[in-house]
Order: structure tokens, then sequence, then C-alpha cells
């Protein structure tokens, strides 16, 4: 799936000479945390977030620095800090060169993006024009989606094949267990033994995923590794 798949579009966007004032209007009308910042081109120049308007003269939340801060200051720093919590315009307040996502990337991608970088929103481009945005919202829907039950039509083999698979394909944790898979009517049962707790979680999730699966009943048994000692459900 890509970042174009689930984006919404088109993103809501505005001008950076335009005004703070309206930019937080648009802001609260919308719902939205923050605003790309784009050219009358469609380029993209920046974002306009909820954070960049938290320090202003006009709420005195502009921020007292010690007399050692205030010192070691230059003065195009301070006129920087001056310009960011006076400015009436959106491109004087704005972050430049905001993290943005090609319209084209997987959603892995955007996700890696938004939990290394600490940001709820993308902005999506193609090229380097203003196609979409992507938020965490949008990426919910996706899950909400994808978890939505699909109609099945996979057997009782089927499914018991699909789950061994899915064990296969996890040998850090489900290779050291002796799990036990029996399918009836689409109904589970997990027997056997596993040597850490955490796997019961895991095999019953694991089962669960796979389609047809109407429910998961288990029997698995705890063997403590040291004493072996058995601690069935």
């Amino acid at each position: 799936m890509q970042v174009k798949d689930i984006m919404t579009s088109p993103a809501i966007a505005i001008d950076p000479f335009e005004t703070i004032e309206k930019a937080a209007r648009l802001m609260l009308s919308n719902k939205m945390s923050g605003v790309p910042v784009v050219t009358s081109q469609g380029q993209l120049v920046g974002i306009l977030t909820e954070g960049d308007l938290l320090r202003r003269s006009e709420l005195g939340t502009e921020g007292m620095r010690s007399w050692l801060g205030t010192l070691l200051r230059s003065p195009g720093r301070a006129a920087a800090d001056y310009v960011r919590t006076h400015g009436r315009k959106v491109g004087d307040v704005m972050t430049a060169e905001p993290i943005a996502i090609a319209a084209t990337s997987p959603i892995e991608d955007a996700v890696d993006k938004m939990i290394h970088h600490h940001v709820k929103r993308l902005p999506v481009l193609d090229g380097a024009r203003l196609v979409g945005i992507l938020s965490r919202a949008d990426i919910l829907r996706a899950l909400l989606q994808a978890l939505t039950p699909q109609e099945s039509t996979a057997d009782d083999d089927s499914i018991r094949a699909a789950i061994l698979e899915e064990y296969r394909n996890e040998p850090r944790w489900a290779g050291p267990s002796f799990i036990n898979v029996q399918v009836h009517n689409g109904v589970v049962e997990l027997s056997g033994a596993i040597f850490d707790s955490r796997l019961r979680t895991a095999a019953r999730v694991a089962a669960e995923n796979v389609k047809g699966v109407e429910s998961v009943i288990d029997h698995l048994v705890f063997v403590e590794p040291m004493t072996g000692t058995t601690m069935p459900m």
C-alpha cells in the first residue's frame, strides 16, 4: 500500500504571505494541528503547527532567558527569535523545510518518518508539488479497513496450514515452542508446551489473524524452563 492510497487529498494549505490570524482560524475550523504552507505554484515551503504559535508576544509567552543565555545569544539569533514571537505573516513563523513524503512511498516509510521525527502529519509530494496530507487519522482509517472482517471460504485444513505457516515465519518466538493446531468449523484449538508465558498470547494472536478463524481455544501448557514445572492456563 502506498501513501497516495490513504492520504487526504486535496490538502488544505495556506500561502506564506497570509496572516497567522487567518491560519489560526483555518486550523481551528478544520480541526487541524498543522497546515502546509505552499506558494501560488503549489510548491511546499513549510508547515505551520500549533507548536509554532505557542511562543507569542500577544500572550506573554515569548519565554524568559537567563542572563547568560541572553549574553551569549548573537544579534542574528535574537532577531530570528523576535520574528518568530512577533511576526504576523505565516512565512515568518512557520517551520521551514518540513518533513515530507512522496506520494508513491510505502506506508511503512511514512510511519517510520512519523515515529522518528515525532510528527503527527506529513505533507505528501509529487516532485515539489503538494498533492495531499497524511495524518495519523488517515493511517487509523486504513487500519480500521484492514481489521474489518472479510468474507472467507477457507476450509479447516487451509486455516490450519496458514496458522502453521505463520508460526514458521516467526522462528524467534515460535521456533522453540511445541504448538499443536487443530481446527473444527473455524474454531482453532492450540495445545502443547511453551517455555515463556508471553508466547501464549503471541500464539493466540497469530491464529486470530488468519482469515476464516472464528475463535481460538487455548490449551497450551507453560513449562518452567529451570524446574520443569508445568502450569496450564
